[in-house]
């Protein structure tokens, strides 16, 4: 089973410490900042529900899983390839998730906000924004921004694919053909063999 307090960059566990003392609220916000293809202007956003039902819905902080994270983190930090036994336990925001898991029963107290699935928007637009709803967990917002950023993948699959079909039509139609109709015509012209080669099922 996934453990979502190891799923972040190692250098974000010890995020907590660095921020401002009387810090209760922090909104993050994840956006397309543009395409090297200067015709492509728009990107379609897609991915965000897998990732929330398959990480983060319901109880996803449990007291096994803030054991290994701390077993983890400590041995990471520390620095046992020099010594035995020296480890750093201070990295690790043990406090902060047995505060989730006893106030929230291990939910995640956070607000997700986001276009709507397959919407096709403008590049350098606000696709999702994340916020705490707990002000003692302030830290968690951009905690968890390592693992909503993987939503880039398959939307950069899914705006190429746009893209490619976008194509395919005004080739269609420049050259008299029928756009026709699935599962012919253009939906049957993109083959789309991208399945294969792409990171994971998200």
């Amino acid at each position: 089973m996934n453990n979502i307090i190891l799923l972040t960059d190692s250098y974000k566990i010890s995020h907590w410490k660095q921020y401002p003392p009387g810090t209760e609220y922090v909104y993050s916000y994840f956006e397309s900042r543009g395409c090297v293809i200067k015709e492509w202007t728009e990107c379609t956003f897609f991915g965000l529900q897998y990732f929330l039902k398959e990480y983060m819905v319901g109880q996803v902080v449990t007291r096994e899983k803030i054991e290994e994270a701390h077993d983890v983190c400590q041995h990471h930090f520390g620095a046992e390839f020099l010594a035995p036994g020296l480890t750093n336990p201070t990295n690790f925001y043990r406090d902060g998730w047995e505060y989730i898991l006893e106030r929230h029963g291990g939910r995640l107290p956070i607000k997700i906000k986001a276009v709507p699935e397959g919407m096709t928007v403008p590049l350098k637009t606000v696709l999702m924004t994340v916020e705490n709803t707990d002000p003692k967990c302030y830290w968690l917002s951009n905690y968890l921004e390592t693992l909503l950023v993987q939503v880039w993948y398959p939307m950069t699959v899914c705006s190429q694919s746009r893209e490619q079909k976008k194509s395919i039509m005004r080739y269609f139609t420049e050259t008299g053909c029928p756009l026709g109709k699935a599962p012919g015509g253009v939906a049957f012209c993109l083959n789309d063999f991208g399945f294969r080669g792409v990171s994971s099922v998200g």
